[in-house]
């Protein structure tokens, strides 16, 4: 029967239903198992990886794998592809992405060509002769959109690997293994554990082949998860669309608010999702100081929470040259909508 996402959510990675059975699967600590069994060893699987692997099956439609982090997930990517292969990736995206795509271009594990995901027709020029596509939509802090669709199916007529980051959209809006993606990576870390206490990624696709790289990645990488914090994550699905669903309903509020601000210059939202980023009339550190003088927003450097938290992103310096210095990113968080943007106003106030 199909399901609701919301429904899913709840009811996927269950144990079976017996008497006296447990609603909940147990946190399985133990890192040896007798012999005969499909797991073996420790570093090869876990009962509570199985059922966070189901749940988030269940949504991405794809078998996925948990890893110890998002990085590491998008690690054992890029990991499965031939030295020297060519890679297609944004120029404008997540810092930690940047960061090892750049890291590997100039060590010459990898060929990373970086494009403007936003230009469609100049993506699929960049991608003749590429053996991957890495595809971040929204691209993390300016939040470009990319034709999805289209590059994946231009990607797959010229016989290129394509792996989509959903950590922004996440499964609520877009599916990119229907689309004809070959990898779907999550930071779990974010909407899908959803309270700020847990480090994990995952990896969804439905080909058995790479599935199985991807998990002989893992293993011998040693980028494995927690059995505790495995548990953590899916207790964590469990209210992940009614999170997702209440926060997005506040930033679209808080993106008609924001607009009207006049110390406001710019704002950015794709129209869907919970977090947006606005850039400050000001200097780089009148931008910090309203950062900082958030009492109920916490100035922090993560998203997807049930809090509501935000940060002046080039405050790093991996961050990409093209962010704006006054460009703050908020991940708008579960607290009634009249507190954040209350917060927000005394904030901006302070300059």
């Amino acid at each position: 029967m199909d399901q609701h996402p919301e429904t899913t959510a709840i009811t996927a990675g269950r144990p079976e239903v017996a008497p006296d059975a447990s609603l909940n699967p147990p946190v399985v600590l133990t890192s040896t198992f007798h012999s005969g069994g499909p797991i073996g060893y420790g570093r090869y699987g876990n009962q509570t990886w199985s059922a966070l692997e189901d749940a988030i099956a269940a949504l991405e439609g794809g078998s996925t794998l948990v890893f110890s982090s998002g990085m590491a997930a998008i690690t054992a990517v890029f990991s499965t592809l031939p030295l020297g292969a060519p890679v297609v990736a944004s120029n404008q995206g997540y810092s930690g992405v940047m960061t090892l795509l750049k890291s590997f271009h100039g060590s010459g594990r990898l060929e990373v060509r970086f494009v403007d995901l936003v230009d469609t027709q100049a993506v699929i020029d960049t991608m003749k002769g590429a053996a991957f596509l890495w595809l971040e939509s929204p691209t993390n802090p300016c939040l470009d959109v990319a034709d999805l669709a289209t590059l994946i199916a231009e990607a797959k007529k010229m016989g290129i690997g394509v792996g989509v980051d959903n950590t922004f959209a996440t499964p609520l809006v877009q599916n990119p293994l229907a689309m004809g993606a070959d990898i779907v990576m999550h930071s779990v870390t974010k909407f899908l554990s959803g309270h700020s206490d847990v480090l994990m990624g995952s990896l969804s696709t439905n080909d058995p082949a790479l599935l199985k790289r991807l998990s002989d990645a893992r293993s011998f990488n040693g980028s494995i998860p927690g059995p505790f914090e495995a548990w953590l994550a899916l207790r964590g699905v469990r209210t992940f669309p009614l999170r997702f669903n209440k926060a997005q309903e506040s930033a679209k509020i808080l993106v008609e608010k924001l607009t009207a601000h006049p110390k406001i210059t710019r704002v950015r939202y794709p129209g869907f999702g919970a977090i947006l980023s606005f850039e400050v009339d000001g200097t780089p550190e009148q931008t910090e100081r309203v950062c900082e003088s958030s009492t109920l927003i916490a100035h922090a450097t993560s998203l997807g929470g049930v809090e509501s938290l935000w940060e002046r992103r080039r405050r790093w310096p991996i961050e990409s040259a093209s962010v704006p210095e006054q460009l703050i990113r908020l991940s708008v968080g579960c607290e009634h909508i009249d507190d954040i943007w209350a917060d927000i106003t005394a904030a901006l106030a302070s300059i």
